[in-house]
């Protein structure tokens, strides 16, 4: 008989989650593999087998968030109206943040690199949202460029959701001010005329 497999996919498993909360709640440079091992009682020797080592490991949180996020977003079905489509797309990741913290801190931590003028890969994030402001852009209801109107949406949402994250929001006033900045950004890229009619709409009685 063979010797029994020890570093299999629940140590795996575990190894990510602590390392994926150790990530998201200590200073870097104190996730050790050691500390990793220890709190989710497996070796040093099983980080090594199965992750090739601390960036391994790091990489595998990092791809489960990369992942995560990724999947919720692309999720979303699109419509013939692309700001209703946007506004959709910002709630979905709020919804994977809120429910996904610890993986959220991690990938926008500084695990995870951005380069807003590189290649987006097929799997990124970064693509429902802009496949939906290039419909927007397309159908002349945002004016611009895909590129910048991406970061403000983002930095936007990042912001909200930082903040929410943190406690520095309660319940309502963290829900009124997605409403209303998401809005306010999405109409700060609106061409004249779908602008115009959206203001009217949101005073209308």
């Amino acid at each position: 008989m063979g010797r029994p497999r020890t570093n299999d996919e629940a140590v795996k498993e575990r190894l990510v989650e602590c390392a994926t909360e150790m990530l998201a709640t200590r200073p870097r440079e104190s996730v050790t593999v050691r500390a990793v091992a220890a709190a989710a009682e497996a070796s040093t020797t099983a980080v090594y087998s199965l992750f090739g080592g601390k960036d391994g490991l790091i990489g595998a949180v990092r791809d489960r968030a990369v992942a995560g996020l990724f999947q919720d977003l692309s999720a979303e079905q699109t419509s013939a109206d692309p700001l209703a489509d946007l506004y959709a797309l910002a709630v979905a990741y709020r919804r994977w943040g809120r429910g996904h913290s610890h993986l959220y801190t991690v990938l926008f931590g500084g695990v995870q690199s951005f380069h807003p003028s590189g290649e987006v890969g097929t799997s990124d994030p970064i693509r429902p949202l802009l496949a939906a402001i290039d419909r927007a852009l397309a159908a002349s209801v945002l004016v611009g460029d895909a590129t910048a109107i991406a970061l403000s949406i983002w930095a936007t949402l990042h912001g909200l959701v930082t903040l929410e994250l943190a406690g520095a929001l309660d319940a309502a006033t963290a829900e009124t001010a997605f409403r209303s900045a998401v809005h306010a950004t999405l109409r700060g890229w609106a061409a004249p005329a779908v602008f115009r009619s959206l203001r009217e709409a949101e005073h209308a009685p």
